[in-house]
């Protein structure tokens, strides 16, 4: 677990969760790696929950962290793999497209978003606070699942690398045993 921040950090790998989905047509979602779900995994304490996820993300190579919410409209990155720690609240989420599935992701959650894969917030609660960030800090898009957009955000996935570590257990963690799998 190098890099792995401090004693915030909790054992989830057998809790983990991986979901694959299918190019719907308009989200093109990610041909080889699943969307991973560590339930719980960042424990949450003191006036700033945040915090924690940014630097446990930081000390595993995941910068360019963001405080905000879930877009309320589906949406994908095709140049880089995100983040998300749920730092206060909960949100109905929906993952992989129209055909995707609806998660409830609550405080404390971390979702590790491979390029391509689509997420839009159906729902939250009024306190909600996500962090999100990229590995290496990562430039990302946005995209909506244009028409326009397609021939350019199916070259840019299949180019986007694998991070150098898990955000949230380092260099050891599971998600680098789990995506090279693919």
């Amino acid at each position: 677990m190098s890099g792995q921040a401090n004693d915030r950090v909790r054992p989830v790998a057998d809790a983990i969760r991986a979901h694959r989905f299918e190019d719907d047509g308009a989200i093109p979602n990610n041909p080889k790696l699943p969307l991973l779900v560590y339930p719980g995994a960042v424990a949450l304490s003191g006036a700033d929950p945040a915090a924690a996820f940014e630097e446990t993300f930081a000390a595993n190579g995941w910068s360019g962290a963001w405080r905000n919410g879930i877009h309320p409209f589906p949406h994908y990155h095709s140049t880089a793999h995100e983040v998300l720690g749920i730092a206060r609240g909960e949100a109905k989420v929906r993952f992989g497209g129209n055909a995707g599935i609806v998660l409830d992701v609550h405080a404390g959650d971390v979702v590790v978003i491979p390029a391509g894969v689509g997420h839009q917030n159906l729902g939250a609660s009024g306190d909600l606070l996500v962090v999100g960030a990229y590995p290496g800090g990562a430039d990302h898009d946005l995209c909506r699942g244009r028409a326009d957009e397609r021939p350019r955000v199916l070259d840019n996935i299949r180019r986007v690398a694998l991070p150098a570590a898990d955000p949230v257990y380092g260099r050891a963690g599971p998600l680098l045993a789990r995506w090279r799998k693919g």
